[in-house]
């Protein structure tokens, strides 16, 4: 399932979300202008769990975020969260920020949407190198940080529509599915494809940081109760609601 839009209206202008979604096509784009030197510069801007565990590969967590104060394994952190493998990666990530997080950020506010990204990227990084320790595969993506962004949204908007889209050989059907369960489905593959993964040599099997995605999107379940804005009425939930209301009225 490819989703395509929501039904929830955004009042506000998301400022933070399209300058997230600029800077990790900035610099997908300064990726691809280094050619064969790409390689090199992951070793050198991504996350590497075994930089963070040391030799033998024991995670000593405290250690871990307190080492993160050096400036390399700092500076990793941050970058590697705005790097992506492919076109595949970086268009599917993006679309799903596209989509979700406008009304994230809504309920949050600028300064607290971005805070809560960055932590949620953070928190889903750790969880990738607790379930690889000794991996000296670099890590890259936005899809822990993104991951925290749907946590948020399945826990604000469950009942919100989104429009998805379903291949079906060479045909496209589209269709509306709640959020609660378009989401809740995302989380449950990522989470059986993760079990599985543990089973095998590596938890980044076929190129997937899977305890990544599952780290993150509990960080934004979490997260979400601190960041959001209570005192605020989120822009354009008064007309959904309203609607909302109506239909299960009609179906009542």
């Amino acid at each position: 399932m490819i989703p395509l839009r929501d039904d929830v209206p955004s009042r506000t202008v998301p400022y933070v979300n399209y300058a997230l979604i600029a800077i990790n096509v900035l610099a997908f784009f300064l990726e691809l202008s280094l050619g064969a030197g790409l390689e090199r510069f992951f070793f050198q801007a991504a996350v590497i769990p075994s930089l963070f565990t040391g030799r033998d590969g024991r995670l000593d967590l405290g250690e871990a975020i307190f080492g993160t104060f050096n400036p390399d394994l700092g500076f990793r952190l941050v970058t590697s969260m705005f790097l992506h493998g492919g076109w595949a990666h970086i268009i599917g990530n993006m679309l799903y920020l596209w989509i979700f997080g406008d009304n994230v950020e809504d309920r949050m506010g600028h300064v607290r949407y971005l805070i809560f990204y960055l932590l949620c990227g953070w928190t889903a990084t750790f969880a990738h190198i607790l379930s690889d320790p000794t991996s000296q595969v670099p890590s890259i993506g936005a899809s822990g940080a993104i991951a925290g962004v749907l946590g948020a949204y399945i826990t604000l908007y469950p009942h919100a529509r989104v429009v998805a889209l379903l291949p079906l050989g060479i045909f496209f059907h589209t269709f509306q599915i709640p959020a609660l369960f378009f989401l809740g489905f995302w989380f449950l593959t990522q989470f059986l494809s993760g079990s599985l993964a543990l089973t095998q040599e590596t938890a980044q099997t076929g190129g997937v940081a899977w305890w990544a995605h599952i780290g993150g999107f509990l960080a934004g379940v979490v997260l979400v109760w601190i960041f959001q804005q209570r005192s605020h009425r989120p822009p354009g939930r008064d007309d959904w609601f309203e609607r909302e209301r109506a239909a299960y009225a009609r179906r009542g």
